[in-house]
């Protein structure tokens, strides 16, 4: 994909990511962070190491994309699928694959599209988003998930439709574009497919899927995405976790999975 040459500055920073990512990595390849033990906080990494929480962000996803940590954000609810936990995952797909998953994403859409109601309900500053339609599919074809992302067609995410998504993923997209999730809501209910989705989907139309709707935004409370997804309910679940001991962290792992 043609990009256009970075800049000085962010030339640094990602010279300054590689070298946390580096560091981190040494240190759990060498057994100073355990398999399971949590790493320092986002805050406490963006100080030491005298960065943005963005750049220690992006460091720690090319550390997931070596499944070498496993990030966990927040104490609630979460979707997993046959068990695995994902719905806390910056992607879907990324969570589904280090969990040993077999799946692959057909691309449905890929467009620049004009909402106004969608800006007024997210409080965008544009009306202009990028519609990405998906449906996920086992290894023996079966699909499993349809979802509609929408997300502001801002930056390098203006270039998608022509140049495409960066290394495939959108997660790696939005990054790319700085727009990182860090808060954010979720509403889940069951619901019948209509005729278009149960055709996509290869179900009956009215057969019951998790209807699932996730907004994110960034720290300073910006739209991010928002995604509505039709799950399968015989593999994906809904899992609550509350109470002392149902923290959130980063936790560094062996390569084995997130």
């Amino acid at each position: 994909m043609n990009r256009q040459a970075a800049g000085p500055s962010h030339g640094r920073t990602g010279l300054k990511r590689q070298e946390i990512a580096g560091e981190l990595r040494d240190a759990i390849l060498s057994g100073t962070y355990s398999n399971g033990s949590l790493l320092p906080g986002e805050n406490e990494l963006a100080q030491r190491f005298s960065v943005s929480r963005g750049t220690i962000r992006r460091a720690l996803d090319s550390l997931a994309d070596d499944n070498l940590i496993d990030t966990r954000t927040g104490i609630g609810s979460f979707v997993t699928f046959d068990g695995r936990a994902i719905g806390q995952a910056p992607s879907w797909g990324r969570a589904l694959a280090t969990s040993g998953v077999d799946e692959h994403p057909d691309i449905l859409r890929m467009e620049h599209v004009i909402d106004p109601d969608l800006a007024a309900a997210v409080s965008s500053s544009g009306m202009e988003f990028l519609a990405l339609d998906r449906v996920r599919r086992l290894a023996d074809g079966t699909a499993v998930s349809l979802e509609r992302s929408r997300v502001p067609a801002a930056g390098i995410i203006a270039t998608v439709p022509e140049n495409g998504l960066v290394d495939d993923s959108l997660s790696k997209t939005l990054a790319e574009a700085g727009l990182v999730a860090e808060s954010g809501e979720q509403w889940i209910a069951v619901a019948a497919l209509s005729a278009e989705d149960a055709r996509i989907l290869g179900r009956e139309p009215g057969e019951l899927f998790l209807n699932s709707v996730r907004v994110a935004r960034d720290a300073d409370g910006r739209f991010v995405e928002k995604v509505v997804s039709w799950l399968d309910p015989q593999r994906f679940r809904l899992h609550m976790s509350f109470g002392p001991g149902s923290g959130a962290g980063t936790g560094a792992g062996t390569g084995a999975g997130r």
